[in-house]
């Protein structure tokens, strides 16, 4: 462990000691400063020299969590354990960790809980900002209902208006989905795709909200739009541009914007390097992830920090594990994405829960990427 390490875990466990959150303990840091200097406790002096000296890559305020990474924690049952457990005591836990914003993974909960299973109403999201405003988090988006179908039926419509309306009594400022805007590899879809998310986009815009899309790797992969046909008309090469940044240029940058997931992004750059050119020519052409955000970095209001340890031996080229402890390099793609103070990181993990071997092993997890996002400083020079 390095000097700036123990320092990190030194003034964690005496914030934990204290019993104060980390909003809390920053609040402090100037008086506990003088009090550490007189009583000769080095480390915390460190720290808060540290924090006061600046270079912060994530601020405080901008320290995310998806709450699918504890899903499991808001969806067990409060009854058979002491752990927390429902939306109300994962939001103090979250934030006793020091988390400023939350995103949404949907609103259900176990029946057992405080406010019963649904919350995907009007009074279920009042329920749930007075929970959030009580604990201090920001809500800023939600992986939520995208219509599939196109055009659009009037039942859709209503339901995505119904979101509209609890993303706003939640104080979003982002609505948005999981999910690629489609799965299809071929260009004559993600015309389609860019249609309906322009309308969408629209629609939102004028609610007062960003409408996202999330991607996964696979729509990092190479869009199938030239050559030969086969034998359905569907083209079998490909121009060599990739499908979200095809999605990118045919959609309106006033309506529709990207939550890029860094780790499934970077398995992407693994993945997809080849590509079979209208001529009929292979071609390498290695992603670059980063390179996209700079291109036009305010189109990505929020991301995934998700990290991964290289493991060229899976079909992923990573293993999923808490933030900080993976091979990414965050510390270069949030110094120079561009736009400082305009992201909004959200720590995820999907492999998280540690079942019954582990119950609170998601919340621990929150907490270990919590400090190592909190510990990310731009490089000197």
């Amino acid at each position: 462990m390095t000097a700036h390490e123990e320092e990190i875990q030194s003034a964690g466990a005496l914030r934990r000691g204290l019993g104060l959150n980390r909003r809390q303990f920053l609040a402090a840091t100037t008086g506990l400063t003088a009090a550490a200097t007189v009583a000769g406790m080095g480390p915390l002096s460190s720290v808060a020299h540290a924090a006061a000296k600046g270079g912060t890559l994530v601020p405080p305020g901008k320290r995310g969590i998806i709450l699918y990474t504890v899903r499991d924690a808001i969806s067990r049952d409060p009854r058979s354990t002491t752990l927390p457990s429902g939306f109300r005591p994962v939001f103090e836990e979250l934030s006793r960790i020091g988390f400023s914003q939350v995103e949404f993974a949907g609103y259900g909960q176990h029946a057992n809980s405080e406010g019963g299973a649904n919350l995907e109403t009007v009074e279920g999201a009042r329920l749930l900002r007075g929970w959030l405003d009580d604990n201090g988090l920001e809500a800023e988006g939600n992986h939520g209902f995208i219509p599939g179908s196109w055009p659009l039926s009037t039942a859709d419509l209503d339901r995505f208006k119904l979101h509209l309306e609890i993303a706003n009594i939640l104080g979003f400022g982002h609505v948005g989905t999981g999910n690629d805007p489609t799965g299809s590899a071929y260009k004559a879809d993600w015309d389609v795709a860019a249609d309906k998310w322009n309308a969408l986009g629209e629609i939102a815009t004028n609610a007062g909200l960003k409408l996202y899309t999330h991607n996964h790797d696979v729509a990092y992969n190479f869009l199938l739009d030239s050559g030969p046909l086969d034998a359905q008309g569907r083209p079998t090469r490909s121009s060599g541009i990739r499908r979200l940044e095809y999605f990118l240029q045919i959609t309106n940058p006033e309506h529709v914007w990207l939550e890029m997931d860094i780790f499934w992004a970077h398995v992407a750059q693994f993945k997809y390097r080849n590509y079979t050119a209208p001529d009929g020519s292979a071609q390498t052409n290695v992603f670059n992830p980063l390179g996209v955000v700079q291109k036009q970095t305010k189109r990505f209001p929020l991301f995934h920090a998700k990290d991964g340890r290289s493991n060229p031996a899976t079909g992923n080229g990573y293993d999923m594990v808490p933030f900080g402890t993976g091979d990414i390099d965050y510390t270069t793609f949030f110094s120079q994405m561009g736009a400082k103070g305009y992201h909004n990181p959200m720590y995820e993990q999907d492999n998280a829960p540690g079942g019954s071997a582990n119950p609170n092993q998601s919340l621990e997890f929150s907490e270990i990427s919590y400090d190592n996002m909190a510990a990310l400083r731009a490089p000197r020079g």
